[in-house]
């Protein structure tokens, strides 16, 4: 299930505006190009940012979230008509043959059950045309990004049009081997609502990773740092052989 910040109509309204620095975007849209997609699947769509902006581009969208809040703020966009909007998980895929299939913004990590995430690689390679790819990103464990997670380090203010002032920080409650769970605040100004969101991800090694793609049949194609954080992240790039 979707974190209460995308589930939450209020919260889910509240990504983009805070969110608005989207630098990773456009080295996937980079890598689109690249690997000459037409037909992207994007998985952990969210509020359709990259969906829409390869939509665009003329390129044919689906787009896939288990959040129907989230979904809801994609489709009142302007421009989603373009894509093809499904709520779920990769199980709720109809049959698909796309050249690339997506994981922006540690999508990745937010999938911690294991048996979720092995089924979430299989439904993304049985969508995949044989030589498609599957492009996305997860945190290096040994960076350990949760030692920021505090309110003294996270801690803002931001003035949102229509919105108003919402102050927000993050709490990291627990540390347990790979996963990390935490609590994310929103405490709006104009009517003194807080509202609280509690998420756990999963900080897969390299190795694994590499493990779990092989087992549900993809080629590891390469492994790169995420050039808007350098040394920060792992973007796997995959694909599904040519012969399969």
């Amino acid at each position: 299930m979707a974190d209460e910040a995308f589930r939450h109509p209020r919260l889910a309204k509240l990504y983009d505006p805070l969110t608005s620095e989207r630098s990773d975007l456009r080295a996937y849209f980079d890598l689109v190009h690249k690997l000459e997609a037409q037909h992207v699947l994007d998985i952990g769509c969210g509020t359709g940012a990259f969906a829409l902006l390869l939509a665009d581009r003329g390129m044919t969208v689906v787009g896939l979230d288990p959040a129907q809040a989230s979904i809801d703020v994609a489709t009142s966009k302007p421009g989603s008509a373009r894509v093809q909007w499904i709520c779920g998980d990769a199980s709720a895929l109809p049959p698909l043959h796309v050249d690339l299939a997506t994981m922006t913004a540690n999508v990745a990590q937010e999938i911690t059950d294991p048996e979720a995430w092995q089924a979430t690689l299989h439904g993304a390679y049985n969508t995949l045309r044989p030589g498609g790819h599957l492009v996305f990103e997860t945190r290096d464990p040994a960076q350990r990004a949760w030692d920021t997670w505090n309110r003294e380090a996270s801690e803002q203010v931001t003035e949102l049009p229509g919105i108003g002032a919402v102050e927000t920080w993050v709490e990291l409650l627990r540390v347990d081997g790979p996963l990390v769970r935490f609590r994310s605040h929103y405490a709006f100004a104009a009517d003194g609502q807080v509202l609280t969101s509690e998420s756990t991800l999963r900080f897969r090694e390299r190795h694994e990773v590499e493990q779990d793609l092989a087992a549900n049949g993809f080629r590891v194609d390469d492994v790169r740092d995420a050039p808007d954080r350098p040394g920060k992240e792992f973007v796997f790039i995959a694909s599904r052989p040519q012969n399969d």
